[in-house]
């Protein structure tokens, strides 16, 4: 699964933040790699870059993520995974250069209902977030089928402070996405949202849209069926 991640910050913030550049009209490209190993292991890689008026197109950093999930074989009743995903970015995009995030994913599908709930944690491991521990980054979505190639949801993506004590409401990130997601192949993936921070601390308006093409390498094609 080769993907494409786009993200426009249309109001955020305009001055610089203990070291790091302001994201208001930043434009982040990500492209994530994925391969499948087998039914209940993959691993993908990240590659960050950032493009603003005034600092020009910039390499962010890159991350990690090796994912393992319950086989489909199994047949428990909800979809059940965990990734972990490791990297490093620049410090002048992040004050946490290094950071490890754990994400249980739990999902499920209803008729033409999708239910999906991570609730994540990340940790820092190099200064300062080393000294906040582990932060509470729980996200979740709900999707409906209007059609058999449009899905509609809402995307929720949060950060809730550390565990031992949760950041005041004012500096915690609350951000909704109302989505859709097209369903034109199996081999294409495609997702467009408009983001709106519900905080002070949070940006305000984000546009994110993501295009991915999966592919099969080293399978032949299955013989053709006779005709009946």
């Amino acid at each position: 699964m080769v993907e494409l991640h786009n993200n426009f910050t249309a109001k955020g913030a305009k001055t610089t933040s203990n070291g790091t550049l302001p994201t208001h009209h930043a434009w982040h490209e990500t492209i994530e790699i994925t391969h499948g190993f087998n039914d209940w292991f993959e691993t993908g890689f990240y590659l960050f870059t950032s493009a603003r008026n005034g600092n020009g197109l910039d390499f962010v950093g890159s991350h990690i993520r090796p994912r393992f999930r319950v086989p489909p074989k199994w047949k428990w009743p909800v979809g059940v995974s965990l990734s972990q995903e490791i990297g490093w970015v620049r410090r002048r995009y992040s004050e946490d250069q290094w950071s490890w995030e754990i994400r249980p994913i739990v999902d499920k599908e209803l008729g033409k209902w999708y239910l999906s709930f991570n609730p994540a944690l990340e940790r820092g491991l190099s200064e300062p977030g080393t000294k906040r521990g582990f932060e509470f980054a729980p996200a979740f979505k709900i999707a409906y089928s209007a059609t058999r190639k449009i899905d509609v949801g809402i995307e929720y993506y949060g950060g809730l402070g550390p565990l031992h004590k949760f950041d005041s409401k004012s500096e915690q990130q609350h951000k909704i996405f109302p989505a859709i997601d097209l369903n034109v192949s199996p081999k294409w993936e495609f997702n467009f949202g408009v983001g709106v921070g519900l905080t002070g601390s949070t940006d305000h308006l984000i546009l994110k849209m993501i295009i991915g093409r999966r592919f099969e390498l080293g399978k032949k094609p299955a013989p053709a069926s006779s005709p009946e």
